[in-house]
């Protein structure tokens, strides 16, 4: 093994490959050798490019997670950390000790530290016994979960998001939450005449939202449906929502007759 430990990162959203590359790009002691968008190209890579350790993602459609342990089996697998956005899968996981894991939204100090652990851990434990964690967890496992849970039950959706600004962690209502901007591995939440970035996908952060509250109105943006004052035609068949503090967001073409069916629902 090379002095630098060589990391595959695995997820099928763009920005949260990005933002966990950005991430290991900055420790002189890592060094990514290749990413992959689903587990078919995990399964290539990992074969191809021989990682040390693989940052894998849980929740993927066709092959998840843990099929991707199942098909290039244990013996064969490298030091892995998993990255979930749901718990169930993050405490099988630490149960066994394959290495560690990430729950999303993750900050830069857990990052830190799951590191340091990968760091160890591909540096000291003989790779038997890594072998031997992933053939326990696969046992424990049994029937692979699914790509994702089921949708949650209304009492399961986000009531505070928690928020983090120059040192100190407060709680923001989702309810006092206008509307969610996407920036890069980070979501802008616009609140109360302010903005505060998260450390969430779009994607993570929509299932975790009520949608009897909130709406994706484009790739980029989330509204709060209490918020929309007016809905005006735009251009070529698009439409422009203007929220009551005047904010003007773009609505797709494809989400209009959804979301006029939504709010005709609310009257």
């Amino acid at each position: 093994m090379s002095d630098r430990i060589r990391v595959l990162v695995v997820d099928d959203e763009p920005l949260a490959r990005a933002g966990v590359i950005d991430l290991l790009e900055r420790d002189a002691d890592l060094e990514v050798v290749g990413e992959a968008a689903n587990g078919e190209e995990a399964v290539e890579l990992i074969a191809a490019l021989n990682p040390d350790l693989v940052m894998l993602d849980v929740q993927m459609p066709g092959l998840n997670g843990f099929d991707v342990l199942r098909r290039v089996g244990p013996d064969r697998m490298p030091a892995v950390v998993f990255v979930t956005a749901y718990d169930q899968f993050a405490v099988r996981a630490f149960d066994v000790n394959a290495v560690d894991y990430l729950l999303k939204p993750f900050d830069d100090d857990r990052f830190a530290l799951t590191v340091t652990r990968a760091k160890k851990a591909v540096r000291s434990v003989h790779a038997g016994e890594l072998s031997r964690r992933l053939a326990d967890l696969l046992e424990k496992t049994g029937t692979p979960p699914a790509p994702a849970p089921p949708p949650a039950r209304p009492s399961e959706y986000a009531d505070r998001l928690v928020v983090k600004s120059s040192g100190r962690v407060f709680f923001l209502r989702s309810e006092e939450v206008d509307w969610i901007e996407a920036a890069d591995y980070y979501v802008k939440l616009h609140a109360l005449g302010k903005m505060h970035l998260l450390r969430e996908t779009m994607n993570a952060l929509e299932s975790r939202l009520d949608p009897r509250r909130f709406f994706r109105v484009h790739r980029s943006a989330i509204v709060n449906l209490d918020r929309i004052r007016e809905l005006q035609p735009y251009f070529r068949g698009e439409h422009v929502l203007i929220l009551q503090d005047g904010t003007r967001l773009k609505l797709s073409r494809a989400r209009r007759d959804k979301l006029e069916s939504i709010l005709q629902a609310r009257l």
